[in-house]
């Protein structure tokens, strides 16, 4: 018994962070409902994701799911000139997932009879007792406990400290994949076993294999990369969020809607400056996709009964791999700080806040710093070790 046994908690978001806080908050005995924006399921664009140990423990240890029928893996790191040529290699072993692979697998452990679509939280209210969450719908709902987990944009954060807003970087990522059989002979054998890297002036591109729709072998799997390039604030980067429908983007531009000129001027630069390896992944690229780079952290994760994670409370820059590691961390510390305070939950927020704080405050100085080498500095040196990825630190 942990002293949650019939105690409700409502999870706002309900992607990767999301569900992972919902599965870990029923087994400690919680009722939980998750509620998610959207009205349809979840489409994460085929992005890939590092799955570090954080990011993978639910599967390693509670679920019937193999975690290695979900990735795929690669056991080097590389750096290609503008030859092809290999300037730098280490071997280090990574794995990898899809998004879709990774929430559909997380989502059959929860299941969808509790599990509610089309639901946007607009407010929470919250006495000594219980907290209400209110939704555009005109629904309510009363739980013991409401976890945040709902992004970048969080309405959570907004309400806990509004004074945490997204701060733009200065630069983009262009996102995309490509099935591994459509490349050549030779770009599949020279990117199918690492994480590459491509360096030039204010920029980089990071590629890496992941599973595809269908599963995780040769025939199925993507190559997936992030390309980061500056777009300087204001009419320029207004200009490009501006999609194809008129609509106007504030954190992505969504596969198929990025205007057409953006895409051929992508696809040029990237076979004038890039490897010629990754620029065929890039040229390959049927739709790619835009990513705006922004900062935000909340200097509260907790307020009584209400919690917010992952990049509802600190967004980090893509740099260290570590997002979805960042909210199940998030997630993993919190069953722990409720196990120990036996059913009182305000008690166990303000216990579990303030290592969440830091950890999110070291991410994101440590992200803040490797975009800045990449993008304005020029200082990203092949081969530094404090440039891997990781949730804790480099390697971590």
């Amino acid at each position: 018994m942990t002293g949650y046994e019939g105690a409700r908690a409502a999870v706002i978001g309900g992607s990767i962070g999301g569900l992972t806080t919902a599965l870990l908050l029923r087994d400690l005995g919680f009722e939980v409902d998750v509620f998610e924006r959207t009205p349809t399921p979840l489409d994460g664009r085929g992005g890939g994701i590092v799955l570090q140990p954080d990011t993978v423990r639910w599967f390693a240890e509670r679920s019937d799911q193999d975690p290695e029928a979900l990735s795929t893996a690669t056991e080097f790191v590389q750096y290609l000139d503008r030859a092809n040529g290999v300037v730098h290699r280490d071997r280090r072993r990574w794995t990898y997932t899809s998004w879709g692979t990774f929430y559909r697998a997380l989502l059959a452990d929860f299941g969808t009879e509790r599990y509610h679509l089309g639901e946007f939280a607009c407010g929470v209210a919250q006495d000594d007792d219980h907290a209400t969450v209110r939704f555009v719908t005109g629904r309510r709902a009363e739980a013991d406990l409401v976890v945040f987990a709902d992004g970048i944009t969080s309405i959570g954060r907004s309400l806990l400290d509004p004074e945490a807003t997204l701060q733009y970087s200065g630069y983009v990522g262009w996102r995309g994949t490509v099935p591994e059989h459509e490349l050549s002979e030779g770009t599949r054998a020279l990117l199918g076993d690492a994480i590459s890297y491509s360096v030039v002036p204010h920029s980089h591109i990071t590629l890496y294999p992941i599973p595809g729709e269908s599963g995780t072998g040769p025939q199925h799997r993507l190559m997936n990369y992030v390309w980061y390039r500056n777009v300087p604030a204001g009419a320029e980067l207004a200009e490009m969020l501006i999609d194809k429908r008129g609509f106007t983007g504030t954190v992505s531009l969504h596969p198929g809607q990025v205007q057409d000129r953006y895409v051929d001027e992508m696809r040029e630069t990237a076979a004038a400056l890039l490897a010629p390896a990754a620029a065929e992944v890039v040229a390959a690229t049927a739709q790619p996709y835009v990513q705006v780079v922004s900062d935000v952290r909340s200097s509260r994760m907790a307020d009584g009964r209400i919690a917010l994670i992952g990049d509802g409370a600190a967004a980090a820059r893509p740099h260290a791999a570590a997002g979805t590691a960042k909210a199940a961390a998030d997630a993993w510390a919190l069953a722990d700080a409720l196990t120990a305070a036996d059913g009182d939950v305000p008690a166990a927020l303000r216990k579990w806040e303030p290592a969440q704080l830091e950890l999110g405050a070291r991410l994101l100085e440590r992200v803040k710093d490797m975009g800045e080498r990449s993008q304005f500095r020029n200082t990203w040196t092949p081969g530094d070790p404090t440039l891997r990825f990781g949730l804790y630190g480099p390697g971590r």
